[in-house]
């Protein structure tokens, strides 16, 4: 699907658009929503009442909008919509239902549909409160009220919490002032400063800091601002802070970095630019406008949702092996958090605005989430990060949080297995027992540091290796330099970037397509490059190890469904050694020139300098290596 957004309507017809096929999959009351059959950790009765909640995400905001200037028959679609959910919310809370959703329960799912359901009342009084007679009211504040009853988990479920007691506050019904000064405070510890949170975990800071933490608290700053105005503007400083480093997640074609868990939620990324712009933040709109329309717009462009228009469990296509436990077949309409743009009338500022790109700093650090973020002018962003590490198991934690460089063109890939081509170690150390094919990458770090021009870390892949791996951005390029401690003998793998083996997902973007041929492959000595029509991709050894071109399984990375990744492998008795890797990637047009511009590597005694475009940037090796 290829669109063009500029103004509201054409937002609205974009999210009917992708709504509309979901109608034949409600159930015979409305109150579920069932897309698939895959299964997820909290069963099939949940899964389905989370799809029918999350389509509320755009729902909400389009009936609070003003929606006069669409066509009769859109107008007519929308009220249709409002038929649905109503009676959907009046069943699924009704205990005497046959699609009664359930009691609540400790950390129960349905607590985080919720957030979609009570901020959608809360904005549409007039069409799903006020309409419902006595006995439908109080079976949907009982049902509600289970939230202030039972535990959930210390991160950003709490606010799913904090918007229900607000929803009770602006109805006028009973709230617990106990459980919201609770949940405010425990927020408020995960506050790192300059805008930032954590959730929950101080070593995992990702887009939940964004569509989560920062989103809801942007929706309770717009709707509580008269009711509780101190803690509403705190909430908007932290937010107008957190949007000059967020930005730099984003290219201005809207092509975000995929870095993290839940990716499956995909445009919900963009959500926080619009959540920015409904609680009026002093923040230049044409900049939001153009970030939340291009992001949209990229998405549109990929195969995302299945033939029948049904959004799907993945990334850039169809996949599980990205997916978290969590993950159910309705799950990735929370992307529909991007919608909130629509509760925005036309005479907003953010409609008014003109499209305006961001002025990006060619390099940035960003201190919370440990990341230095480079822009090139062809719109390639690329994420390097350190220190980052997912506590809790929902599914490739390493591979989402502790690669060496997360990219919005190229993306990183999910292992299914350990062999090299099973692992698919894009952008990672790997490391085997010698000659055991079986290799692991870094799963949390026992140190690291940051920089201005460096990324450090230390950790332990298998027992008896110690790696300290040091990488240094140079705008296109960036150099990897490990060093490397084993008591057992060892093989290694420094993989580059995935690159995909065919171009067939870009025919409607006018790009070249088709298979590449081995001749598109260079390699030499040290060097493996994949130069294609859509790209090149490649590695450089500057300490002696042999490259090779990797065809990884199908389907491990996010992007594209078949790739290869250039590598560079090596194997060391036990003992101190060094291993410098120079790694490249483009898919602009001019990739060739800048694969021209690398950097030059002094390998010294006892350090590593690294010279580019005549800036020097000195590593020092403080052990002998071998």
């Amino acid at each position: 699907m290829d669109v063009a957004l500029k103004t509201r309507n054409d937002a609205v017809r974009l999210f009917l658009d992708t709504i509309r096929p979901l109608k034949p999959f409600y159930s015979p009351h409305l109150a579920f929503l069932h897309v698939g059959n895959t299964g997820v950790h909290y069963g099939e009765k949940s899964a389905r009442m989370e799809g029918f909640a999350r389509v509320l995400w755009g729902l909400g905001p389009l009936w609070s909008g003003d929606n006069n200037n669409l066509s009769e028959n859109e107008q007519k679609e929308i009220k249709d919509w409002l038929v649905i959910y109503r009676e959907g919310i009046i069943h699924g809370t009704d205990p005497d239902d046959a699609e009664y959703w359930g009691d609540l329960f400790d950390y129960d799912q349905k607590m985080v549909e919720v957030a979609a359901l009570v901020f959608t009342i809360a904005v549409n009084r007039d069409k799903l409160w006020d309409p419902l007679d006595e006995t439908e009211k109080s079976n949907l504040y009982r049902w509600l009220s289970q939230m202030n009853n039972y535990d959930m988990p210390q991160n950003n479920w709490r606010y799913f919490r904090i918007l229900t007691n607000m929803l009770f506050r602006i109805l006028g019904l009973e709230w617990s002032k106990q459980r919201m000064d609770e949940d405010f405070s425990l927020i408020e510890s995960f506050y790192t400063g300059d805008g930032w949170y954590c959730d929950g975990n101080p070593e995992q800071i990702d887009y939940y800091v964004a569509f989560a933490i920062h989103y809801y608290g942007l929706i309770y700053a717009r709707l509580m601002e008269g009711i509780e105005p101190e803690r509403c503007r705190i909430l908007k400083e932290r937010s107008t802070q957190f949007f000059d480093d967020f930005v730099y997640w984003f290219a201005n074609n809207g092509e975000e970095v995929p870095f993290g868990r839940s990716l499956t939620y995909r445009y919900a990324h963009s959500g926080p630019f619009g959540a920015m712009a409904y609680a009026g933040l002093d923040v230049d709109y044409g900049v939001l406008k153009n970030l939340t329309l291009r992001n949209l717009e990229s998405w549109m462009r990929r195969p995302i949702f299945d033939n029948s228009g049904v959004l799907t469990i993945g990334y850039g296509y169809p996949s599980l092996l990205a997916s978290e436990k969590y993950n159910g077949c309705g799950s990735p309409y929370w992307c529909n958090k991007a919608f909130l743009i629509l509760g925005l009338n036309e005479d907003h500022p953010f409609w008014q605005a003109e499209p305006r790109d961001y002025p990006y700093e060619p390099s940035k650090v960003l201190k919370h989430p440990h990341m230095i973020i480079t822009h090139d002018t062809h719109h390639h962003v690329l994420a390097y990060v350190t220190g980052q590490h997912l506590q809790h198991n929902h599914g490739g934690g390493p591979e989402k949080y502790e690669k060496l460089v997360y990219s919005n063109q190229f993306g990183f890939s999910v292992s299914r297995g350990t062999d090299l081509s099973e692992g698919a170690f894009d952008n990672t150390l790997a490391v085997s027992l010698k000659g055991e094919n079986r290799y692991f990458m870094r799963s949390g770090q026992s140190h690291f540091s940051l920089s201005e021009d460096t990324l450090s870390s230390e950790y332990s892949p298998v027992s008896g290796v110690t790696i300290e791996s040091t990488v240094i951005p140079c705008s296109s390029w960036h150099i990897r330099i490990h060093k490397i401690t084993n008591t057992i003998p060892i093989d290694v793998a420094d993989g580059g970037f995935a690159i995909s083996q065919e171009n067939c997902f870009q025919i409607e973007m006018g790009r070249k397509t088709g298979r590449y041929e081995e001749k598109d492959v260079k390699t030499d000595d040290s060097s493996v490059f994949a130069k294609f029509q859509w790209g090149i991709s490649g590695i450089v050894s500057e300490t002696g190890q042999s490259p090779e071109l990797v065809p990884a399984f199908p389907n491990t990375n996010l992007f594209y469904n078949l790739t290869v990744i250039p590598v560079i492998k090596g194997s060391f008795e036990a003992g101190v050694h060094l291993m410098v890797t120079s790694v490249f990637a483009d898919r602009s047009y001019e990739a060739e020139a800048l694969m021209e511009e690398k950097p030059e590597i002094r390998i010294e005694e006892k350090q590593v300098k690294i010279i580019n475009k005549g800036k020097i940037v000195t590593v020092l090796c403080q052990k002998d290596v071998e």
